[in-house]
């Protein structure tokens, strides 16, 4: 039998041991830039798919932050324009409790006419504030419109006030809230949907009240002013009856002329003659008694008319009529302030909505970021201990192979 001999050189096996103490030196010293990085893809080539994980996580993050803070300026404007119609509706109470203190018997002409001077101090409070504009210079109210003042006025030309934007109110987008609120819906009135006409007694008309105009129906309302004037009447004490004969005209036009109408004191005389409206007024006429009726189409045009028909109410009369057209427009005007800023309301909640999604998501996405990139530290130190106590073995290998010479036996 011949036994086989295997003859390994030197020099191979120093070369192998250099590789090999290469290799891990160069493991060692990745773990080591690991642990002091914290992560374990340091660069894209440790592990690409990764390194391209983490880098969407991150770009979807610093998107979240750029929604955010575009939100936050947007919840500020509109928490200014949510305080700014509490403001409005303050003023407003305010205007309220001196229209009702004007109708007091005791005021004449004199302290009627001094209230209309403190009434015209919260109309142009209540202006100033609807073309409040908000930290970065925008109005707070311009709807879809631009950074023109959104409301104008008062103007000698009808109509007395206009709203310089385009009505109608931003959407909400997932990540997003409008920076304004629609001033028109908050201010300006529709005729067809608020209804709000001003009625005032003529010069000399000192005994009758009309009620407020109610709409019937709605779309037969055409917006114009009416002048109703009375000619004979003719009261029957036996039945209680009065009879009157009106004639009705829109500018120079007369749309009717009614004769010989009857009604009673307690049921008052009912107009329906005026396209899409009605009235009633009680008291008994005489002739040459005017009634004029105008549409208000803004909430400014209301207070303006209150201030008008206060300040030169020449009876008690006129001015009871005045007080009692004001309160009932001004109520219908705030109740469109109030539903505008319920609106800024449920914003201002989407907007809290809103930030806890995004926030619910950056976590999620931090943590996909991490379990991509980011290093078990446990771990870790783990695998650089061992790779520390194996290297510091092969170490220790190779110094003893070092000392394996023919050389040394020869010498």
């Amino acid at each position: 039998m011949t036994n086989a001999t295997t003859r390994l050189g030197s020099a191979n096996t120093y070369d192998n041991a250099l590789r090999n103490l290469s290799a891990r030196q160069s493991a060692l010293s990745n773990l080591q830039e690991n642990l002091t990085s914290g992560k374990k893809v340091v660069r894209a080539s440790d592990d690409p798919t990764g390194a391209a994980q983490a880098e969407r996580a991150l770009t979807r993050i610093s998107r979240i932050a750029t929604d955010q803070r575009a939100l936050e300026a947007q919840r500020g404007s509109i928490a200014m324009a949510e305080s700014t119609l509490g403001d409005v509706t303050d003023a407003l109470q305010n205007f309220r409790e001196l229209v009702v203190s004007s109708g007091n018997g005791v005021h004449g002409p004199a302290e009627r006419k001094s209230i209309a001077i403190q009434l015209q101090g919260l109309r142009d409070q209540v202006l100033s504030l609807a073309n409040r504009e908000d930290s970065n210079g925008q109005p707070l109210f311009s709807a879809l419109g631009s950074a023109l003042k959104p409301f104008v006025g008062p103007q000698a030309a009808a109509a007395d006030y206009t709203f310089n934007g385009l009505p109608g109110q931003t959407s909400s987008s997932e990540v997003a809230i409008p920076f304004t609120l629609d001033g028109d819906s908050a201010f300006m009135l529709q005729t067809q949907r608020d209804g709000v006409y001003n009625v005032s007694l003529g010069g000399g008309t000192t005994n009758l009240k009309t009620s407020p105009v109610t709409l019937n129906p709605p779309t037969a309302a055409t917006g114009a002013s009416y002048t109703l004037t009375f000619g004979s009447t003719t009261v029957d004490t036996t039945t209680g009856l009065t009879t009157v004969d009106y004639t009705i005209m829109d500018g120079a036009t007369t749309i009717a002329t009614v004769n010989a109408k009857s009604y009673t004191t307690s049921q008052g005389l009912g107009v329906t003659e005026m396209p899409g409206l009605s009235l009633t007024i009680t008291g008994t006429p005489t002739a040459g008694d005017t009634v004029q009726v105008d549409p208000s189409p803004s909430l400014f045009s209301i207070l303006d008319d209150a201030i008008r028909d206060i300040g030169s109410a020449p009876s008690n009369a006129a001015a009871s009529q005045a007080v009692s057209q004001a309160l009932g427009n001004i109520d219908i005007g705030m109740g469109r302030v109030s539903a505008v800023r319920g609106q800024a309301g449920d914003l201002l909640n989407r907007a809290d909505r809103i930030t806890s999604n995004q926030e619910a998501r950056s976590i999620q996405l931090e943590a996909d970021r991490s379990r991509a990139e980011d290093l078990d530290m446990v771990k870790g130190i783990s695998d650089f201990q061992n790779q520390q106590t194996g290297y510091q073995a092969a170490l220790q290998s190779y110094a003893q192979v070092q000392k394996l010479s023919l050389f040394n036996y020869i010498g």
